[in-house]
């Protein structure tokens, strides 16, 4: 037996239960009894959400009164668990799994088996369908199968029978709420709730005509590629950018074989066109919260989007919000939003994204950062604690979002946004004022880049250059190995945007916890620890020809002008020297060949690995210039994951351990030609950023958000003075730095926020 003929052997005898003008309660039992006798299950039972809790509707085989007397919490016991992590069970003793719940009035004690599946209405699990048996045996693939299947029909029995209430489905209060999340893109913002996708009801399940369904499922996938290839061709998409390569991945999956197949299987069943991709796609979604790598996991939110966007065009309702215009400022939900479609949007009304899932390193989140708008990701329940029109407040500074707030709410917030733009407006007076301490010392600040859209920030904030420009984003975005010619015109650009004004390029750092598709199987394994694995240098210096590729594509960019290159990861000297002959070797076969060469080049490395703090003196008199990664690094010294949510605030970069660390590198290289910077975060906060001005740090490369608040916080300080104190309270340090440096910063009227 087939999964597609024993679903659509289960789905024949449905229909007619759900033809019928039985009782709601009628039709359950009849389906248990259906369910029961297709998979030769002793037991088979089903429950919904009712009033909070999961109740027993229906069984074959458990004690007949406990139904509508049985309750489970959602979370509570196998049932609860399923409905609470949407999740599948399959297990051959269900009493050794640490959820199990015995519940005596039910009779169940004698069945060994279990296999149970979420019933799903509206992206929300609403109940459970279950088999048990009394052999100790796993369910076959097949019955588990028909039994996904069984349970959408289950859906439209519930809906049709108003056992579900939709309004409860969909927004859970109309009251005022705060909901917490990830900050992927900083930024505040008000305005009004629209879906990124108009909800999209599947009226009918069970297909009439299997063939009638596989031909509207072809034709869609036809408009689909074609709408995708027509994005391709867009202006936007042919300057070779990081954009056009997003794209490329989209293509990837739209003309994907195994994706159709798993569809037209569900056909086979005996499903609509409709329900078929619906079925593919809560089978993803289920996937999805299983991957823990975050790269592999932004893949298969890919494949979500164009699952959705095939829905629409099945189903006829083509439109996003995009294509029916955006009417007011909006604040966008979504549980994921591809960047091809981010890109679609009206960018003088989108204020901002709220997205159910999300992640840092989602394509979105580059695309996002590039337009300006701010992003809050993993924003659990905002699909349906949301309606359409709502009033949000939207704070991805502090990772929150408030929905349909007070008036005392709004007050509150616009106040602060009015503070803020009004910070901004004095920020950008200081535009084209170079950053010199009370005491005149210049300090040099530089912004953070991935993008050639980002560069356009360097004439809006009066930054100094780009003290790192991320190579690894165009590796990340595409599907395959970007072409040198492909990198040349980027590393180009870039330089001709950026002008008279510095470039430091940091070769490309992926691996780890940067997976991309186009590496071998080897590469793909997963790691214990990632962010200290196979990654960046170490990555770059096994394939070579990665390496010898971006290299030539530098120094073919930087003919006639400077060339800032920079090494990631660097760990000890001869790693350095590794990655500096891969460029010796390509500036040798270009001179062989007559082609221009760059006017000077620099070399520098990052340091984020503590161990090559113990041997910088060796790299005197190769190192142009030092980047110290405070990211990197901090999680190494405490050796505490940042991407931890547990550990994300436990360690301070004002803890005199990383701050001694850091005095130390700078101390040493007193009297070298090496240029000494700090590159992260930590530098693009104030206190931060005084700490590293005070221990003798004079080139700062942060995000371009922080440059204005940065050089005013220069413009007040007396070097000398700070230093001292620092000195100071590194040999004997106070109960709190922080605390220490925000009373010394208040006594001078110097702003820390």
């Amino acid at each position: 037996m087939t999964a597609a003929s024993s679903a659509r052997q289960i789905l024949t005898r449905l229909h007619e239960v759900m033809a019928s003008r039985s009782q709601p309660q009628r039709k359950l039992d009849q389906v248990v009894e259906i369910i029961g006798d297709s998979l030769d299950s002793e037991v088979c039972s089903i429950y919904l959400l009712r009033d909070g809790a999961l109740e027993l509707f229906a069984t074959r085989g458990l004690n007949p009164d406990a139904v509508h007397v049985t309750r489970l919490g959602v979370g509570e016991g196998l049932v609860g668990t399923i409905v609470a992590n949407v999740e599948t069970l399959n297990l051959a003793e269900a009493a050794a799994h640490p959820d199990f719940a015995y519940r005596p009035e039910t009779g169940e004690d004698r069945f060994h088996s279990f296999a149970g599946v979420p019933i799903i209405y509206r992206e929300r699990a609403v109940g459970a369908l279950v088999v048990q048996h009394a052999d100790p045996r796993r369910y076959e693939a097949v019955e588990i199968e028909a039994l996904q299947t069984t349970a959408m029909v289950m859906s439209e029995l519930i809906a049709h029978a108003g056992l579900v209430d939709e309004e409860q489905a969909l927004v859970e209060d109309g009251g005022p709420r705060i909901l917490p999340g990830l900050t992927l893109v900083k930024g505040l913002a008000s305005g009004y709730a629209v879906f990124h996708q108009p909800r999209i009801t599947i009226d009918q399940v069970v297909a009439e005509d299997i063939e009638a369904e596989r031909q509207r499922v072809y034709r869609a996938f036809d408009k689909m590629r074609e709408q995708i290839d027509t994005l391709g061709a867009q202006a936007e998409f042919r300057d070779g950018g990081e954009h056009e390569e997003v794209l490329e991945t989209y293509k990837m999956f739209a003309y994907d074989e195994g994706w159709g197949r798993r569809i037209n299987e569900a056909i086979d069943s005996g499903l609509t066109a409709e329900a078929a991709i619906e079925r593919v796609q809560q089978h993803t979604r289920m996937r999805m919260r299983q991957i823990d790598d975050p790269l592999l996991a932004d893949r298969m939110h890919d494949l979500e989007d164009l699952s959705n966007r095939l829905l629409r065009i099945v189903s006829g309702q083509l439109g996003t919000a995009a294509t029916q215009g955006l009417r007011r400022d909006t604040i966008l939900i979504a549980r994921n939003l591809g960047p091809a479609e981010l890109l679609e949007y009206d960018r003088r009304r989108l204020k901002g994204v709220v997205l159910q899932e999300g992640s840092l390193t989602a394509h979105v989140v580059i695309v996002a950062r590039a337009m300006g708008v701010p992003v809050l990701g993993r924003c659990e329940g905002i699909l349906r604690q949301v309606a359409e029109g709502d009033e949000i407040l939207l704070d991805a500074d502090k990772g929150a979002v408030t929905l349909r707030p007070s008036q005392a709410m709004g007050e509150v917030f616009d106040a602060r946004f009015a503070k803020s733009r009004e910070r901004q407006a004095q920020y950008a007076t200081l535009r084209d004022v170079e950053p010199f301490t009370r005491c005149g010392t210049r300090i040099h600040v530089m912004i953070n880049a991935g993008l050639r859209d980002d560069i356009s920030t360097l004439a809006m904030t009066g930054a100094d250059g780009v003290g790192l420009f991320r190579t690894e984003f165009q590796f990340l975005v595409s599907a395959t190995l970007p072409a040198r010619e492909r990198q040349t015109r980027l590393y180009r650009d870039v330089l001709d945007a950026a002008g008279d004004k510095p470039v430091v390029f940091r070769t490309v750092d992926i691996g780890g916890d940067k997976a991309v598709p186009y590496l071998t199987s080897e590469a793909l394994e997963r790691e214990e620890n990632p962010a200290m694995g196979w990654r960046a240098l170490r990555l770059a210096l096994d394939r070579e020809g990665l390496l010898k590729a971006q290299a030539r594509a530098l120094l073919e960019a930087s003919a006639g002008r400077q060339l800032n290159v920079m090494f990631p990861m660097v760990s000890e000297p001869w790693e350095f020297d590794a990655a500096k002959q891969v460029f010796d070797e390509q500036l040798a076969f270009m001179k062989v060949r007559r082609k221009q060469l760059p006017e000077t080049i620099r070399y520098g490395a990052m340091l984020e690995v503590p161990a090559l703090a113990e041997v910088l003196e060796q790299l005197v008199g190769r190192l142009s210039f030092l980047s110290v990664g405070t990211n990197d690094l901090t999680q190494f010294l405490f050796a505490a994951d940042r991407a931890n949510p547990k550990l994300a605030e436990r360690y301070d970069w004002l803890s005199p351990a990383i701050l001694r660390f850091l005095d130390r590198v700078a101390k040493g290289l007193v009297g070298s030609e090496i240029d000494l910077g700090i590159c992260g975060e930590m530098g693009g906060r104030r206190l931060e950023a005084l700490a590293l001005l005070g221990i003798g740090y004079r080139r700062l490369s942060i995000t371009p958000a922080a440059v204005g608040p940065i050089k005013e916080l220069i413009r007040k300080v007396d070097l000398k003075e700070l230093s001292t104190v620092m000195s100071e309270w590194l040999l004997r340090p106070p109960p709190s730095l922080r605390a220490a440096l925000t009373e010394w910063c208040e006594a001078r009227g110097i702003d820390t926020e």
